[in-house]
């Protein structure tokens, strides 16, 4: 462990095998609490490497526990959290329109570590109760078009981190992590990233692993189209900077994003905006990010029809669909 310290303090990358090693000191607690923290300290504000997050990966996949769910046609939607910009729940928000729409998302989440209301605590809020019961979550995909993978119930590994985690209270590189963790792997994904650097490494990985995925980063910071600012689109293929008026858009004010104060709140503003009762720019950020996920399903459909899709599906299906869900959850909201 000293040897591995002493090269990250080094600034210097660590090889695939190195990594493994790493992460399995971490998990496995063969390193004291202080190597571990400045392990995990001294990876997350330096840029990591695709080796050292496949070597990290490798260990934590192949300790998850891995549902009997088919990753064909379906999609996780998700960021990495971090950015600090104490949204609302785009992404998630984004997952059940996409749902809403007719296609299959298999979303992977947990609660959050260094922001005040992750996926998994904004679900809870709504009455979702997290479930690794296989047949469970094929129910719910089934009639509704998604199910969602609580983290700690499938990668039991990462309990020995949390509160490390929790601790320190900012962004680590768990949080690169967390996306390409989805223990079923479906087939396409829509990942945001609050890290530049973090676009490259993803379409590296991803351009070898799924049929169709896009990587975003607004240029302001967000982990999501944001439509505050112009962002990054990496892609099958090639990568290109978008505006909101490339989209059709107009820009938004960060402020007119904000979460709110309380999880009460935060899941309030995704239930209205599902009701279709949002502030025009929750909806139209949400509706973007729903109409690059539908396009990882359809990649021949413009833009503008996909938002379009998005947008019908939100106002005819986009609360029914949350209550069914609910409701196959033993609870309703209220």
């Amino acid at each position: 462990m000293k040897e591995l310290l002493q090269k990250l303090h080094s600034g210097i990358s660590l090889s695939h095998e190195e990594a493994e090693e790493l992460m399995n000191h971490i998990i496995h607690q063969t390193a004291t609490e202080t190597q571990i923290v400045a392990a995990i300290t001294t990876l997350s504000i330096r840029p990591i490497s695709v080796n050292e997050i496949q070597g990290f990966r490798k260990v934590l996949m192949e300790m998850a526990t891995k549902p009997n769910l088919s990753p064909k046609n379906a999609i996780d939607v998700c960021g990495t959290g971090g950015d600090g910009k104490n949204t609302f729940n785009i992404s998630t928000t984004a997952a059940l329109v996409i749902a809403a729409a007719g296609y299959k998302v298999i979303k992977h989440g947990n609660y959050g570590m260094s922001s005040n209301c992750g996926s998994s605590t904004v679900l809870e809020q709504l009455g979702y109760r997290f479930s690794p019961d296989s047949d469970k979550l094929q129910q719910e995909l089934d009639e509704c078009n998604i199910c969602f993978l609580h983290a700690p119930l499938f990668h039991p590994a990462l309990k020995a981190v949390a509160n490390i985690r929790r601790s320190l209270g900012v962004s680590t590189f768990f949080n690169f992590l967390g996306p390409l963790l989805n223990p079923v792997q479906p087939e396409y994904q829509l990942t945001g990233v609050f890290n530049q650097k973090l676009v490259r490494v993803y379409q590296e990985i991803l351009s070898k692993e799924r049929a169709n995925y896009k990587v975003i980063h607004g240029l302001d910071g967000y982990d999501e189209v944001s439509l505050t600012s112009g962002f990054l689109l990496s892609t099958n293929g090639y990568s290109q900077q978008i505006s909101p008026s490339d989209l059709g858009l107009e820009n938004l004010s960060q402020e007119a994003l904000a979460g709110g104060e309380t999880v009460e709140e935060s899941a309030e503003i995704l239930v209205n905006i599902l009701k279709g009762t949002g502030t025009r720019a929750q909806t139209s950020a949400v509706l973007a990010n729903a109409a690059l996920g539908i396009q990882c399903f359809t990649p021949e459909k413009s833009f503008t029809d996909a938002y379009e899709e998005a947008h019908e599906a939100l106002i005819n299906n986009g609360y029914k669909n949350l209550e069914k869900l609910l409701s196959l959850a033993y609870e309703t909201v209220e």
